[in-house]
């Protein structure tokens, strides 16, 4: 039984080449600021084989980001608690135990075009600048694509934080060409995002995916493109992606 002093954490770990390769380990370690301090203690006093992520110890590379009971938070930000689980995040390759294969950040920015496609040499407002500031600190530790429900039934959906970076650019008053992009995120983007705003909750950031889609669903509204959801959009004659039933009798 754990002290006063002392807590029990769960650690679910992977290893490729064991059968099972998923197993669930607890450990006894003393009461730590944060999650970090503890898995680091783990590995140099009890089991040097537990493998995690880390970096700055800062919250600035991300690197360190797991799932804790069910919600997605940097190791070295997060206060461990007695009984806490500790899993590696959802919709990656996991490597070994609490590594994930962080590639697919690569692949998704990529697919949406959301990068500079040619800028204006202009001044920029303080307003303008300040609209995109929020959006360029992401740290792209994908604690947003974890949470993300989409990505359990849609694997191709391009997730929060390929999005919000979408709307970084196709909102900097200063880039050229943002139609590519626009265009990019149509399919398996903005359209298949359901708003729960869990991406919103998790964000080590404070980055809201959420309003940014919104915003860019709003923008593409106004560019002429519309949800393919919704069949026909506002137009009557085309109705609202409904079956047509008739017109009823009484």
């Amino acid at each position: 039984m754990p002290s006063n002093e002392t807590l029990t954490l769960t650690v679910q770990r992977f290893h490729p080449q064991r059968q099972p390769n998923t197993l669930s380990m607890s450990y006894t370690v003393p009461k730590t600021k944060t999650l970090l301090q503890a898995l680091t203690h783990i590995k140099r006093t009890q089991d040097p084989t537990l493998t995690f992520n880390a970096g700055c110890n800062a919250s600035v590379c991300g690197s360190c980001a797991v799932r804790v009971n069910g919600r997605e938070v940097l190791a070295c930000a997060y206060t461990p608690q007695e009984g806490d689980l500790i899993e590696p995040l959802r919709y990656a390759t996991v490597l070994k135990d609490l590594v994930v294969d962080a590639s697919h950040t690569t692949t998704l920015n990529a697919r949406a075009h959301n990068a500079s496609h040619g800028h204006k040499e202009e001044m920029q407002s303080i307003d303008a600048a300040h609209a995109i500031t929020r959006q360029s600190d992401c740290i792209l530790c994908s604690a947003c694509y974890s949470a993300c429900p989409v990505l359990a039934v849609n694997s191709d959906f391009l997730g929060p934080f390929a999005l919000t970076r979408s709307w970084r650019y196709i909102a900097d008053s200063r880039e050229a060409d943002t139609s590519s992009i626009m265009q990019s995120i149509q399919t398996n983007g903005i359209w298949d995002c359901t708003l729960c705003g869990e991406c919103t909750t998790v964000c080590p950031q404070h980055i809201d995916p959420k309003n940014d889609i919104m915003m860019l669903q709003g923008k593409a509204g106004i560019l002429g493109y519309t949800n393919p959801k919704f069949g026909g959009g506002m137009s009557f004659d085309g109705g609202f992606g409904t079956p047509d039933f008739g017109v009823p009798s009484f």
